[in-house]
């Protein structure tokens, strides 16, 4: 058989649908890896199925109701989309061989077998791209944890090439500034530009986990792309879960504050996320733009994730063909 490149966009899931039942499937996967909660499964496992199951679910359920999409979840619309415009982008440029396809952490498609079709089609090597710009053992290692499951069960499984990260690489950071020019010039500038990034717990990052220094060198790198003086520009964390400290400023609260403290105008961005989803489109634009002009806030606007930009697919083509060709 004759072995071409694939790639392997791998997201994190979403529930087949805004049910409490498709959502109970769905979080006891999500909430039942190790890597997520790293409680002692003694502890978590009676917390999990007996309180967190029977409650969470229709709650959770009735948030994607908000934002669920004609072709289904955001997450699971844009990263099929992305993989296309992928394999698009391959084509114009002349590689009609390299298979571009996608798969979920949690959820369907799975990546195990998502990988065994890309395998029956005689791929090698494999790009794994997770679609999480910073590394964190809680999402990057969690779809390495899926990869290395499915390489033990296979007597001669292809050659895999892992993508660790790539929240500084000039493509990514040059796509993020452009969609907030574009923005400011439909918009007009903020006060103040608020880049959050999904939280971890801070134990892990005690524990050596890269993810707070990765998700500053980003902002960083952003707010020189744009040219912000410190005090246009803020970094926070949101989805605090549990009762742990997790990595601080939290948005809310911080949105909160700059209300009180004056500023009435502010932009949402999530450097941490190159897919709209759940946590960035009812969490940041629903629930944190109306804790914002509740506490006095005049004006919020949340600018989207890079999903279909054209120069974000541009990027993603690079940063792969910079792992083939290394």
């Amino acid at each position: 058989m004759t072995t071409r490149a694939a790639i392997l966009l791998a997201n994190l899931g979403t529930p087949e649908a805004p049910t409490a039942p498709a959502l109970r499937r769905y979080l006891a996967e999500f909430l039942g890896d190790r890597r997520v909660v790293d409680l002692p499964r003694w502890l978590w496992w009676p917390i999990l199925h007996g309180f967190i199951l029977r409650t969470r679910p229709a709650q959770s359920a009735r948030k994607y109701e908000k934002i669920w999409m004609a072709e289904g979840s955001p997450l699971k619309v844009h990263t099929e989309r992305q993989a296309k415009l992928l394999r698009g982008l391959f084509g114009l440029a002349g590689d009609q061989e390299t298979i571009v396809a996608w798969a979920m952490r949690y959820g369907e498609p799975a990546i195990g077998p998502a990988l065994d079709r890309l395998a029956a089609q005689g791929a090698e090597p494999i790009v794994v791209v997770p679609l999480y710009p910073q590394y964190a053992g809680s999402t990057t290692a969690s779809v390495y944890d899926a990869v290395s499951a499915w390489r033990k069960g296979r007597r001669k499984p292809p050659r895999l090439i892992p993508i660790r990260d790539y929240g500084d690489h000039p493509g990514y950071i040059g796509a993020l500034a452009a969609s907030v020019r574009e923005h400011w010039q439909v918009h007009g500038r903020p006060d103040k530009l608020v880049m959050s990034f999904h939280g971890i717990p801070k134990r892990a990052v005690e524990q050596g986990d890269p993810y707070a220094d990765q998700c500053r060198r980003s902002a960083e790198l952003l707010a020189e792309a744009l040219r912000l003086e410190a005090d246009a520009w803020q970094m926070t964390f949101h989805s605090r879960f549990g009762r742990a400290e997790w990595l601080q400023p939290y948005t809310q609260p911080t949105l909160e504050a700059l209300a009180r403290s004056g500023t009435k105008r502010v932009d949402v961005m999530c450097p941490g996320f190159a897919t709209d989803c759940l946590e960035t489109l009812e969490e940041i634009g629903m629930e944190c733009r109306d804790a914002f002009l509740a506490a006095g806030g005049a004006e919020f606007r949340y600018i989207h994730c890079l999903n279909e930009r054209p120069d974000w697919i541009a990027a993603l083509a690079a940063i792969v063909r910079e792992q083939l060709r290394a």
